[in-house]
């Protein structure tokens, strides 16, 4: 397939206007919407930044190749543009972008259209055919171009296939470290070289920086005389995959990489563990560190490993903890769509039969507290700690989530517990460095998980727990001598309590108050009730509403998860709310808080009472002033909704 089918002469941008890089992606999104190439601009939109957020596509020579994988594309395209004058980018040389790349791939893009995009990255390292390319001036030269240059390579690479042929018939009995073809690709370099160095580069979409550092590395060996393997992780998946023997032969390690590759295979070996970037502008630099051996000895444990001593690019601490966090988050949802969607559904069979229904029981006990949402805190932590520490992480921060729901340490305490667990076993593994390698084996199936969950159980135990149950019982001893003479302002007080930590202490607190107070104090007719659960349904209902009113705030997952929100809403369950304040809790506790206080003080200013300890909406008819329950709780979440979708930054703004 030529790259020309792809890049097609209409929507090509001979003389881009953008002075900017957010007009610049704008009039390239502009050209692709007109030639009805996608489907959903904003969506298409949103997924460009979500990519330039990992890291700037700007990857310098006067080049910008944004990108994006997305349900938002119709065919596989790639606008071409130029500015005369250029633009900053934020290139990684920190020098104007003059030419311009958008591709536009589908989410079911074929391996046909996927190999012709690694075409079109691998010929954007030739200096002198960007050169060329800001030589034309009419669409259909640089399509002359394009194909000059395509027709070009496939000679040169068909000339090496009948080249490697020959070689192998004629050296089918020999052994070389040289130009020699094996099962899974070709060593590139110099035969008389015994300079030999293995690669893997990979970004997150796998379609452009994957192949242009692979490129870049390949150059750059051949020009130094260093023999290079290189193994690429792309849209297809792994390619060239690097042999045992080819690992154990080589002097070093690169991992030009954005996103996880298989590492246990490097234990032992100099990895250099750098950004996909750095594979395409520092090509020379990894390689000669490579074959110096400068560079940290990689260990594996558990499966899984880690550098000795060495860092693994330039990323801010920002930056670690919310990959961390996100990790925990991911691994949390299904337990809270699953068990919340059959909560609600029991909910529902409960007011047309009985709370003894056995439906109703069974959907209660797979999705309740016994069931799946058991296993929200847990399951964070477990997986906030792998994370961090890898899978000798997982045990220690799953039992301190465990722990936290038993003891009332609640979303915070699991939250705690998972770092806790993560950076417990990254000190264990530098205190059990010294010891004999014979025993390497023992700390991943017992050093590790006796030690670590002995220590963040302790911790737990010792420190998270009793503060946290102190900090309840406090809060309940302090609501009761509050008592009723100011109802507004307890109801505001309980509303905003609910959405503080959502279904942690200070939630347990403000429930456990109305529950007290409507089975033992006399005071049945459920008003305090009525302000915890309205507090308690605009977190998930003001999710729901900000990520539908206000899309461009969002990416396409949390948007998914935003519509779930509604059903957890109706049905008082707060917990939905919990991923979206895990990944940004200044401004979804805030707005939520807001919202719930609003919605209690409401309940208590109209004197409505709900009789039940349950249900959302599906017992709105049981209160005194249903009609006024329902716009209470109306009217806290689009607090909130607005507050949130005003205040949350696009994706395009975080770095």
């Amino acid at each position: 397939m030529r790259i020309t089918d792809l890049m097609i002469q209409e929507t090509m941008i001979m003389d881009l206007q953008a002075t900017t890089k957010d007009e610049a992606i704008d009039e390239l999104i502009a050209s692709l919407n007109r030639s009805g190439r996608i489907n959903d601009p904003v969506l298409f939109k949103e997924m460009i930044y979500k990519r330039e957020a990992e890291s700037s596509t700007g990857i310098g020579g006067g080049i910008a190749m944004p990108h994006a994988k997305t349900t938002a594309v119709n065919e596989p395209t790639v606008v071409f543009a130029k500015s005369r004058k250029g633009l900053d980018f934020e290139a990684l040389d920190d020098q104007p972008a003059h030419v311009f790349f958008m591709i536009a791939a589908p989410e079911g893009a074929g391996n046909t259209h996927l190999r012709t995009l690694a075409a079109l990255s691998r010929l954007l390292i030739d200096s002198d055919f960007i050169s060329q390319l800001m030589s034309t001036d009419t669409p259909a030269e640089v399509s002359a171009l394009f194909d000059a240059k395509q027709a070009e390579a496939a000679e040169k690479e068909a000339a090496k296939e009948k080249a490697k042929a020959e070689k192998a018939a004629n050296a089918a009995s020999t052994s070389t470290t040289g130009q020699q073809q094996n099962t899974s690709g070709v060593i590139v370099g110099n035969a008389n070289s015994e300079d030999f160095v293995v690669a893997v580069t990979a970004c997150p979409t796998g379609i452009a920086h994957t192949f242009m550092a692979e490129d870049a590395l390949k150059k750059k060996a051949q020009e130094m005389g260093i023999n290079i393997r290189v193994e690429t992780n792309g849209s297809e998946g792994a390619q060239n995959v690097l042999t045992a023997d080819e690992i154990a032969r080589a002097k070093g390690v690169i991992v030009a990489a954005d996103k996880n590759v298989e590492m246990a295979r490097f234990d032992g070996k100099p990895v250099l563990q750098r950004p996909v970037s750095d594979g395409i502008r520092k090509s020379e630099e990894l390689i000669r560190k490579a074959v110096n051996g400068d560079a940290p000895i990689y260990r594996s444990q558990g499966g899984n490993a880690k550098e000795e001593g060495a860092s693994t690019g330039k990323i801010s601490v920002g930056s670690k903890i919310y990959k961390d966090l996100m990790n925990g988050i991911s691994h949390m949802l299904p337990f809270v769509v699953g068990g919340g969607i059959l909560l609600a559904i029991s909910f529902l069979f409960e007011q047309l039969a009985s709370p003894e229904n056995p439906i109703v029981q069974l959907l209660q006990t797979i999705g309740g507290g016994t069931g799946a949402f058991h296993f929200l805190i847990p399951v964070l932590a477990g997986f906030i700690a792998m994370s961090i520490g890898d899978r000798p992480a997982l045990m220690p921060g799953m039992v301190g989530g465990l722990m936290a729901v038993n003891s009332n340490a609640g979303f915070l305490g699991g939250l705690a517990a998972g770092f806790l667990a993560g950076y417990v076993v990254i000190g264990l593994r530098k205190l059990f460095k010294g010891l004999p390698k014979a025993i390497d084996g023992l700390k991943p199936i017992l050093l590790y998980p006796v030690f670590g969950l002995l220590i963040v159980g302790a911790i737990s135990f010792y420190v998270f727990d009793p503060i946290f149950g102190s900090l309840n019982t406090w809060l309940v001893d302090a609501l009761g001598n509050l008592g009723t003479g100011n109802a507004v302002l307890l109801g505001l007080l309980l509303g905003g309590m609910m959405s503080i930590d959502m279904g942690g202490p200070f939630n347990k607190a403000a429930y456990t108050f109305a529950i007290g107070v409507f089975t033992s104090s006399g005071n049945t007719d459920g008003a305090w009730m009525a302000a915890v659960m309205a507090g308690g349904m605009v977190p998930p209902l003001a999710i729901a509403l900000a990520t539908t009113f206000f899309k461009s705030k969002f990416t396409e997952q949390e948007r998914k998860s935003g519509l779930t929100n509604y059903v957890l809403g109706f049905s008082f369950i707060t917990e939905g709310a919990i991923p979206f304040a895990a990944a940004d809790p200044l401004r979804v506790l805030t707005s939520c808080i807001l919202g719930s206080a609003v919605a209690g003080g409401l309940t208590q200013l109209w004197h409505i009472n709900v009789p039940a300890p349950h249900g959302g909406i599906f017992v709105a008819a049981l209160a005194n002033h249903a009609l006024l329950f329902l716009l209470a709780v109306a009217i806290g979440s689009v607090i909130s909704g607005l507050i949130l979708g005003l205040w949350k930054k696009s994706p395009k703004l975080v770095k």
